[in-house]
């Protein structure tokens, strides 16, 4: 009787199976490996620099390291990220069903992903000469320190546009061993680009943020949002401009850029509600605004 009882109570193998899909499932969401809009945002910068460096033929190498390099340093900004808002992220809309403010995942496990993702990036950048190795433990402070922005400033956006604009020096450093001036000013591009559209994201989050204390510059920005978020894309665009002039680009790089203009435009406005919808669909429209760069670019040195 008691053996039967202790057999019918043991897991089943479909019990395991499904533990397992939801525990890679809530790992996945942690690391936003099942969310690659993020991942774009990010590779975009990180092939306009591998591009312009490269002068239209990057080293494949070094490609496929920053690809690599790219998609691991978000997970792992990502893992760190909700480690640090466990306590609140439950008390937003948008982020209550994230894994560390539902439990399927405990803290320590959420810094053993941070740690372990911190490992696979270092495995990959001492691939790379010196200069490039340096410049990453900067790359590592930045991903650190930036979930402790929101609580101590409004600007977590600027500390976001240094953090996702830190492969642009970082690629010229690995193609080039230089650190011209075309490479700082793709990563101002990067910089006004990322406060642009991460502020739009916030924008999504404000009422929340607003009841629990966290700060950002959708808030600080108050009811001038848009057209700060307007002026931020005009300064993304001139210092993309500023790139192609110092590069002697020929004038269909421009032409592209002015399209870029118009999308910059169309996000703005699309953005126009202020609604968590709209916010969020005028933060992912953001993708086809770095596309559309890259198209420029390729234009420029193709």
């Amino acid at each position: 009787m008691n053996n039967h009882l202790n057999h019918s109570e043991s897991p089943t193998v479909s019990s395991i199976l499904a533990t397992w899909q939801q525990k890679i499932a809530a790992y996945l969401d942690l690391t936003r490996l099942n969310r690659p809009v993020g991942i774009l945002l990010l590779l975009w910068p990180t092939y306009w620099a591998l591009w312009l460096a490269g002068a239209g033929r990057p080293d494949p190498g070094i490609f496929v390291i920053f690809t690599l390099g790219v998609i691991v340093m978000r997970s792992a900004g990502c893992a760190i990220n909700d480690y640090a808002d466990r306590d609140v992220d439950g008390l937003v809309t948008r982020t209550r069903q994230r894994p560390l403010a539902t439990g399927v995942i405990t803290p320590k496990e959420a810094l053993g992903v941070f740690f372990s993702l911190l490992v696979v990036a270092l495995v990959l950048v001492v691939q790379l000469n010196r200069l490039t190795v340096a410049l990453s433990l900067v790359a590592v402070v930045l991903a650190v320190t930036y979930p402790l922005g929101k609580r101590l400033h409004h600007l977590p956006q600027l500390q976001l546009g240094f953090a996702f604009g830190w492969s642009i020096p970082m690629v010229f450093a690995a193609q080039t061993e230089t650190l011209p001036v075309v490479a700082w000013g793709l990563f101002a591009a990067n910089l006004f680009w990322t406060i642009a559209y991460d502020t739009l994201y916030a924008m999504a989050d404000r009422p929340d943020d607003l009841k629990i204390g966290v700060k950002s510059t959708a808030i600080l920005f108050g009811r001038f949002d848009l057209l700060i978020v307007s002026i931020l894309y005009g300064a993304t665009l001139l210092c993309l401009s500023a790139v192609g002039w110092i590069s002697q680009f020929p004038f269909g790089y421009f032409v592209i850029l002015a399209g870029a203009a118009l999308m910059a435009v169309w996000i703005v406005s699309s953005a126009r509600s202020r609604t968590l919808t709209a916010c969020m669909l005028a933060f992912k429209r953001n993708t086809l605004f770095g596309a559309l760069v890259m198209l420029a670019l390729i234009v420029a040195q193709g």
